[in-house]
Formats: C-alpha cells, sequence, structure tokens
C-alpha cells in the first residue's frame, strides 16, 4: 500500500513493514509513486525492529549502490605543506 510518507510492504503473509519515503532511494524524492507503483515487487532489508510496537522498518536503498556524489557536493582539501 502507497502512502505519502512511504509504502506499506507485505514480506511476508499478513506481516507488513514500512519502507519510509528516505529509504526508497539515495536520492531525495517527492512522492513515493516516481519510484514505486501499487503492486510492485520491490527488494527490501529489514532494518529496524520497533520494540514497544513490533513494527518492522524496512530499506531499499541500503541494497542499491549509492551514487557518486555530484560535484558541487564535494568538499575539497586543498592544503599546502611546508
Amino acid at each position: 500500500t502507497i502512502v505519502q510518507f512511504g509504502a506499506f510492504i507485505e514480506i511476508l503473509p499478513n506481516k507488513d513493514g514500512l519502507l519510509h519515503i528516505s529509504e526508497i532511494d539515495w536520492r531525495k524524492i517527492k512522492t513515493v509513486d516516481e519510484v514505486l507503483k501499487e503492486g510492485d515487487e520491490v527488494e527490501v532489508k529489514l532494518i529496524d525492529i520497533d520494540p514497544k510496537t513490533g513494527k518492522l522498518k524496512l530499506s531499499r536503498k541500503v541494497l542499491i549502490p549509492r551514487p557518486p556524489k555530484e560535484e558541487g557536493e564535494r568538499h575539497r582539501h586543498e592544503g599546502h605543506s611546508g
């Protein structure tokens, strides 16, 4: 089920976990349906279980390679030794 803040993914029969929008992709996405559609099969990793509620937290982005940083995001270390 796709919701504004992510998607509930069935990982076992009658057992869902939350794939938060921030865990879908390395790049910032505005809406879940930019990447996922209802009924898609998605490979996810269980990253946390809430000890109080038992809710499952899932991630998709940990399973995909992190893209190289954009040129503007790089931190340059230019030093001169003397």
